[in-house]
């Protein structure tokens, strides 16, 4: 019987001495637990993804300082064979790096494998540092169990339609008893389930034994939700580890067969998925959270205008940080209705949170007065409406720089999209939370947090008002734009399309088609066709956004801005 330690873990790129501290610690954990392997996730040492920084030498010889330490520990702990992910010099032609697996025991290298397939597929660009291994099988004898290394991406072939290579060639001829893939597999909508029917189908093929290792936790837009598992062809997925939270746990294998090394039951998945709105307040919370502390926050601050996009805002943050952490300021204007402050300060009251209030009818009127003068015309119309936004949004950045508190924009996926957002103004904040979610699924959200909550916190009517960004007498959103309904999913058949969970897809793509044959639903798609690429610049410049679903703005949508399409 092989004894095998999971350490599903939350690493900060760039932090040698932290992941090194906890590294060390869980394998000393796995030592005394007297399990013969301790599974360490992809570039646990460093963090993914490290970026540019791996063009620094400074950060590689930390990198490399950070393995001598651990190196050292394993002297301590000889019989333990560790296995984590690093980086490591590429010493032939190519790109000077690799991404790599090391098997550590009793202070030396046993084994070391190097990633042969290297996405560069949406958020993914790891072709721009490393150099692809060389094809074939990493096996190595331990206690008697034979094990074969893959990382990651490698695993994800398995039909071959990405590469020529399909790792699992390799691997299948060789016949190890069981195979380790080590990974840092960040979550979208559906992600979970991709992975289990993926390696599922690849194990069912090979019939080979599998141990996925994820890590977790949020790194900029991305978030990690752990969620590792074991796989066996008699036994289905075997085991599942905590989802959205670090994980240590100890399993036993033998005979192709997982179990715990004390006989209890292992921890089973999840039958059913949860729903999308439950998916999307856990991704959220946990991004925000990681993000505010290792940005060195510990306070946030929202600009509350009464509507739900703040108010979605403020009860996902409290949530994160707390509310004693949390600050919202209302800043009515002249069109502020008298439900922008009443619904902010019923809000607050919900969440527990400070309420501060900053009107801002005297800054405008100053403004409009100035610009008169200068200019010899009146401030009216579009500047006007977008004066008072980038007044706010000034507003909300003085509170930051005084107070420390990060300022969280509230913009939703389809204001971002169509450019329905003042640049420099709501578009100001250090991290977006509702950036990946249409305007649909924002409202739906709401509801479920209260729900969640078992009572009342975002109020009725906040979730039942006419959105508006009160900018101008009477002003709705609808005035400018088709109902959120029929938007959001001529937006996902554009803006995601293929990468939309099947159902999804299929709705999206029926209710365009539908609307399309008519000649005014055709001006309504091509319009907002247009409007998603004349308001790239304005993306461009926008705050990070936590990312939710498969093709979110940033780093997965990559488009020119001076371009004519």
């Amino acid at each position: 019987m092989l004894k095998i330690a999971l350490a599903q873990l939350n690493y900060t790129v760039g932090d040698f001495a932290g992941n090194t501290a906890t590294t060390i610690d869980h394998m000393r954990r796995a030592a005394k637990a007297g399990t013969e392997v301790a599974v360490f996730s992809e570039l646990s040492l460093c963090g993914y993804y490290p970026g540019d920084l791996l063009e620094d030498s400074h950060f590689l010889h930390q990198l490399d300082h950070a393995l001598e330490q651990v190196l050292a520990a394993s002297r301590e702990l000889p019989q333990l064979v560790t296995v984590l992910g690093t980086v490591r010099r590429n010493a032939g032609i190519g790109k000077p790096l690799h991404n790599a697996l090391l098997a550590i025991r009793n202070g030396q290298v046993i084994s070391e494998y190097h990633k042969q397939l290297l996405p560069t597929y949406g958020i993914f660009d790891e072709r721009r540092h490393f150099e692809p291994g060389p094809e074939g099988a990493c096996v190595l004898d331990v206690a008697g169990t034979r094990i074969g290394f893959i990382i990651c991406e490698d695993g994800w072939n398995i039909d071959r339609r990405d590469y020529q290579v399909n790792p699992f060639d390799a691997l299948n001829a060789a016949r190890p008893d069981l195979v380790i893939s080590i990974n840092a597999s960040p979550s979208d909508i559906g992600k979970r389930l991709q992975r289990h029917a993926l390696f599922s189908a690849a194990v069912e093929q090979t019939q080979l034994p599998l141990l996925f290792v994820n890590q977790v936790g949020g790194q900029d837009q991305l978030v990690f939700d752990g969620a590792s598992f074991a796989l066996s062809p008699s036994q289905g997925i075997a085991f599942e580890a905590a989802q959205f939270a670090e994980d240590f746990q100890l399993l036993a294998f033998e005979a192709g067969r997982f179990s715990a090394p004390d006989g209890r039951a292992l921890p089973q998945p999840e039958q059913q998925a949860w729903s999308a709105s439950e998916f999307a307040r856990r991704q959220i919370v946990l991004g925000l959270r990681d993000y505010a502390r290792r940005c060195g926050f510990t306070q946030a601050v929202v600009g509350s205008s009464g509507g739900i996009d703040s108010a979605l805002t403020l009860a996902l943050a409290v949530e994160a940080l707390g509310a004693e952490n949390v600050f919202a300021i209302t800043m009515p204007s002249a069109y502020s209705s008298e439900g922008s402050v009443s619904d902010s300060v019923a809000l607050c009251d919900n969440l527990g949170i400070k309420l501060m209030h900053h009107p801002i009818l005297d800054l405008v009127d100053n403004y409009g007065r100035g610009f008169a003068a200068a200019f010899g015309t009146p401030l009216q119309g579009l500047p006007l409406e977008n004066l008072q936004a980038r007044v706010r949004g000034t507003i909300l950045m003085e509170y930051s720089n005084a107070f420390g508190a990060l300022l969280l924009t509230t913009g939703n996926k389809s204001e971002i999209s169509v450019g329905y957002c003042t640049l420099y103004g709501d578009t100001n904040g250090g991290l977006g939370l509702l950036g990946d979610l249409y305007k649909t699924e924002v409202f739906a959200l709401a509801r479920h947090v209260n729900q969640h909550a078992g009572r009342e916190i975002i109020p009725a009517a906040v979730l039942t008002k006419p959105p508006s960004a009160e900018l101008a007498p009477g002003q709705q959103d609808t005035d400018s734009l088709p109902p959120y309904e029929v938007l959001d999913e001529i937006l996902k058949w554009h803006i995601e399309g293929a990468r939309l969970p099947r159902a999804e897809l299929t709705a999206a793509t029926q209710f365009v088609e539908q609307l399309g044959s008519t000649q005014q639903g055709a001006h309504t798609i091509a319009r907002i066709v247009g409007m998603v690429a004349r308001n790239e610049y304005k993306r461009r410049q926008a705050p990070p956004i936590i990312r939710v679903r498969a093709r979110a703005f940033g780093s997965g949508r990559q488009m020119p801005i001076a371009a004519k399409y």
